[in-house]
């Protein structure tokens, strides 16, 4: 004769107790103790060497410290199993698209007698794209030239001093070029021109961000943007391109090193006491 094998639980099923849901215990949570009857609002709840407790205060205010065992509460008329809440995981701060920490409700600051120019409109918007808030605070107010050639009269015009520093923006510097005879003219104790090594400010985007490869290279004699747009298969829409381009960028993370550091390095100059 074969033998019944037998689990270790030899219960009937219909006599085993259902898992009570587990509720994370809240204060003022109104709960009832299942063996003393005993019912009363959380007042709070610890960990101790025995185990997790809670203390309840009914309406006479007395209070009673209780573990939280499985199944150990009524609430709603429901057996419950009071579990003490998740901790939530400490949120990093809040940061601006250049990567700085955010600072929520602050106003912009009244702008300061110092600027900083860039060569372009498409530069000033994608200054404006990732440092907008940090030059808010700052109170530092972004101007574009029409073009470099125009850099000394600004200058001159501004008359800039201790108390009203100039930084620029320059496209391709480079030595030997039109642009760093400009910039070594015109630098000063209170002037700061500093510049990428980018034909435009466009390359100054990482390729990966816009969905290329590369940035392509075009011949000489060409419009360099004009020339981009066709080695791409865009089409030659010049401001369209650039929509495209800027609304790839999100952050400091889209754009290549060599701009970051010196837009940095200009906002620290107009800035400093």
């Amino acid at each position: 004769m074969r033998k019944r094998s037998y689990g270790p639980d030899l219960t009937p099923p219909w006599k085993k107790q259902k898992p009570a849901p587990e509720v994370p215990v809240e204060s003022d949570m109104v709960v009832e103790e299942v063996t003393t009857g005993f019912c009363g609002a959380v007042v709070r709840w610890e960990k101790t060497a025995e185990g997790p407790v809670v203390t309840l205060e009914d309406r006479f205010l007395k209070q009673r410290v209780f573990p939280m065992t499985p199944r150990g509460f009524l609430l709603e008329g429901r057996v419950v199993t009071l579990v003490r809440p998740a901790v939530a995981a400490p949120r990093p701060p809040a940061r601006t698209a250049s990567g700085s920490v955010a600072v929520p409700g602050a106003r912009a600051r009244v702008a300061r007698a110092g600027r900083i120019y860039v060569e372009g409109r498409h530069d000033a918007e994608l200054v404006e794209r990732v440092w907008g808030d940090d030059l808010r605070i700052e109170g530092v107010v972004v101007e574009y030239l029409e073009g470099v050639d125009d850099l000394p009269a600004i200058v001159d015009g501004f008359a800039p001093g201790p108390d009203a520093r100039l930084g620029v923006l320059v496209d391709h510097l480079v030595p030997g070029s039109k642009e760093s005879r400009i910039a070594a003219e015109v630098t000063g104790d209170d002037v700061l021109v500093v510049g990428h090594p980018y034909i435009d400010i466009w390359e100054a985007v990482k390729p990966s961000s816009v969905g290329i490869p590369a940035w392509p290279t075009v011949p000489r004699g060409q419009d360099w943007k004009t020339g981009v747009c066709r080695a791409l298969g865009w089409p030659e829409n010049t401001g369209a391109a650039w929509q495209r381009i800027l609304g790839s960028v999100g952050s400091y993370k889209d754009l290549e090193p060599a701009l970051l550091g010196r837009v940095e390095e200009l906002i620290d100059f107009v800035t400093a006491p």
